[in-house]
């Protein structure tokens, strides 16, 4: 048998690879070795307090920093009645052992003055502590000593830093979970495709060691890009997506061509040839979504591009270097040992037996198939023009860790304790600008130098709250300059607390939110003009990735925003959806999507070149390759519905966006909206790039075929 003549950079290195597989595999161990052994040696330049600033919030915050104004990170230890009023006298010896206490212990710098609420069922003892990163045991221990010495009264601590070691737990232990969890379901999920424990094996094995590489080279990226301890999950997420697709694409190929009595270097080959280019395509549209992220020149979003960037990009190298050396080193043991009755199903089953069928009805009336599905789409996003977002906030943790239960009821009874805006003034002196901040009510703190002022507002309301936003707009455009005007030039203020950061945020994300997806989309139509030279086929995908977008934030705005299905996932609806979950489902979406977009749709650009009649070639095109899009979008569901069931909001969120929006973009959109237009374009979407020789035997099978009522009747070689 002749060998199928190779070009491109997939071919080239999979021949490579497959003729020095020893020198491929080792190469590549090495590479995840030293990268390894880099995270162990390079600590990690994390992203500074200083670099989440932004807008006028940002120059309060420096501005407070500049003159050492910054509020000490603080404990706040809540003493209330068990039941029925509260007895004054213990409550003050409670408060009064507190204090005494927590004032000898390491880290605290003083304990404030007992502070009771405004109707007087509960006393608050503020504890102020020296940093934000000390060991809250201790205080932890005081406050339980005090509690047990008053069995009649209610005594909890809660504050900045045992609110933070609670989230860092309740992560660890959600990702952890979430871990366990999904590598089992998708070593089962590999062995329904495959029937077989090594093939099973190699689409996890790469998927790991591209994780495992990228997490170590990120440490010497970070001095460039400055990591967010977020980007480590993130590197996970995507690594183990696109590393088990590119792989289960690659691998589901060379099997079918060595079932068709190709050797295995042939085999491999061709898989490189199409499959291969196919994986170098969808990679490069992945990295072209998630480069977008840096148009929002968020620091966290600049981590998790870079840190996404790189591990598609390690996944891809795997891909094509050392899968199909391994491939050529296992020849037919890739398909041992085998799993009984899962064997016999795989290979009872024919490729596109079951899909073809279903295709059937979509390719004989097209039009019918677009228009249902288009309505039922535009259904699922119309929610997504209600869609509001707001940053994460003390209404979107979980309920039932005690510290947040501890917090909501101080916030509750000292709404001092809640929302609140700080207004910064400097260049004046306090004589000065304290009676002009006293006349917008609050406490006034003084700089040593008497140079800077700040005022801290308490806001009546939910920091998610629309009036607290409209506060700090009145604050910043009416109320402060009017109180502060007359002092002349050369003062300057600013408003800002978390309440003033979360509109700044919002609304520079709402400003360049449709910047990005202009450059998602765009970017993704030129990659795809130039892999298929069709102009009609780029503009397809751009619209039907709108499409898969428009679903999955109006699902998103269904569930979290609207609280449907609120109980079945166990959360309370906090009525927003965390402004940084769009942007993520919006980039990590387009990019899984086009992972199976681009597989599709370059099987049905080798059936038209070889010339297939395009209507038949979209039928037999999607019907070869729902199988594996099937399995993995079913891996991608899975992982993704785990994260659904976790107690973080937005983890949940995620979940929930990224598993319904993969599982419609599977099935709806790629095996009914994808075929009804590519039959409706008929050849004007494939211009025909060469036609076969008679008679020749080309990676894409015979030359020859029929088909009878859009059912495929394929010919045997």
């Amino acid at each position: 048998m002749s060998r199928i003549p190779l070009s491109g950079l997939p071919s080239r290195a999979a021949r490579w690879s497959a003729t020095h597989p020893w020198r491929a595999i080792g190469a590549w161990l090495a590479f995840v070795v030293i990268a390894v052994g880099l995270s162990a040696t390079v600590p990690t330049n994390e992203v500074a307090d200083a670099d989440y600033r932004i807008g006028e919030s940002g120059r309060a915050a420096a501005l407070m920093e500049q003159a050492d104004l910054d509020a000490p990170p603080t404990e706040n230890v809540l003493i209330g009645a068990r039941s029925g009023g509260l007895d004054a006298a213990e409550a003050r010896a409670a408060a009064s052992e507190v204090a005494d206490r927590m004032a000898g212990l390491d880290g605290v710098a003083g304990v404030g003055d007992v502070v009771p609420s405004a109707d007087g069922t509960a006393l608050l003892v503020p504890v102020a502590l020296t940093a934000d990163d000390i060991d809250a045991a201790p205080l932890l221990d005081a406050t339980a000593a005090v509690q047990k010495a008053h069995p009649d009264l209610r005594v909890e601590q809660a504050g900045d830093v045992t609110i933070g070691d609670a989230i860092d737990d309740r992560v660890g232990e959600d990702l952890a979970s979430a871990e366990l969890v999904s590598l089992p379901i998708t070593l089962v999920l590999m062995l329904l495709a495959f029937g077989a424990l090594i093939a099973a094996g190699l689409p996890v094995l790469l998927a790991a060691t591209s994780v495992a590489a990228t997490i170590g080279i990120t440490g010497p990226i970070s001095y460039l890009v400055p990591a967010e301890p977020t980007v480590y999950s993130m590197i996970v997420l995507i690594g183990m997506a696109v590393g088990v697709d590119y792989s289960l694409f690659y691998l589901k190929r060379e099997r079918q061509e060595r079932a068709a009595g190709r050797s295995t270097l042939d085999a491999v080959s061709i898989a490189a040839e199409t499959s291969g280019h196919a994986i170098l395509v969808s990679g490069g549209a992945v990295i072209a979504s998630l480069a977008a992220l840096f148009v929002l020149t968020d620091v966290t979003f600049n981590s998790l591009a870079t840190g996404a960037i790189l591990v598609v990009a390690v996944a891809v190298l795997g891909s094509i270097t050392v899968l199909p050396a391994l491939l050529v080193k296992l020849g037919r043991w890739v398909d041992r040992p085998r799993v009984p009755l899962l064997w016999r199903l795989t290979r009872r089953v024919r490729t596109g037996t079951i899909s073809g069928r279903l295709l059937g009805p979509v390719v004989r009336h097209p039009v019918v198939a677009l228009v249902v599905s288009g309505l039922a789409l535009a259904a699922l996003a119309v929610p997504a023009l209600t869609m509001k977002t707001h940053q994460a906030s003390a209404e979107t943790l979980p309920r039932d860790i005690p510290v947040v239960q501890t917090l909501r009821t101080i916030t509750t009874a000292f709404p001092a304790e809640g929302t609140s805006a700080q207004v910064v003034v400097s260049g004046a002196d306090a004589a000065a600008v304290t009676p002009r901040l006293r006349t917008l009510g609050g406490e006034v703190r003084t700089s040593t130098d008497g140079r800077t002022s700040v005022l801290t507002v308490p806001l009546p309301y939910e920091e998610s709250d629309d009036r607290a936003a409209r506060a700090i707009e009145r604050l910043r455009d009416h109320d402060v300059p009017d109180a502060l005007a007359p002092l002349g030039p050369g003062v300057s203020w600013a408003v800002g607390g978390d309440a003033a950061a979360s509109l700044d945020h919002a609304t520079k994300q709402g400003d360049r939110m449709p910047i990005l997806l202009g450059i998602v989309l765009l970017l993704t139509l030129v990659m795809m003009v130039l892999a298929f030279r069709s102009v009609l086929l780029g503009l397809v995908s751009t619209v039907l990735n709108l499409t898969s977008v428009g679903v999955a934030f109006g699902l998103l705005s269904l569930v979290f925003q609207h609280g449907v299905g609120a109980g079945l996932l166990d959360f309370t609806s906090p009525g927003f959806v965390i402004d940084w979950i769009p942007v993520f489902v919006l980039v990590v979406l387009v990019g899984l999507s086009m992972d199976y977009h681009v597989f599709v749709l370059s099987r049905i650009r080798e059936l038209v070149d070889g010339g297939m009649p395009a209507r038949t070639a979209v039928h037999r095109g999607i019907a070869d390759t729902a199988g594996v899009i099937t399995s993995a979008a079913a891996v991608m569901v899975s992982v993704f519905a785990i994260f659904a069931t976790l107690s973080m909001m937005e983890m949940k969120m995620m979940g929930v966006g990224l598993a319904a929006a993969i599982l419609i973009d599977a099935t709806v959109i790629r095996l009914v909206v994808l075929p009804a237009v590519l039959v409706l374009l008929g050849e004007r979407a494939w211009p025909r790039r060469g036609r076969p020789v008679p008679g020749e035997v080309t990676a894409t099978g015979p030359t020859t075929w029929t088909s009878a009522d859009g059912e495929l009747l394929p010919v045997s070689r």
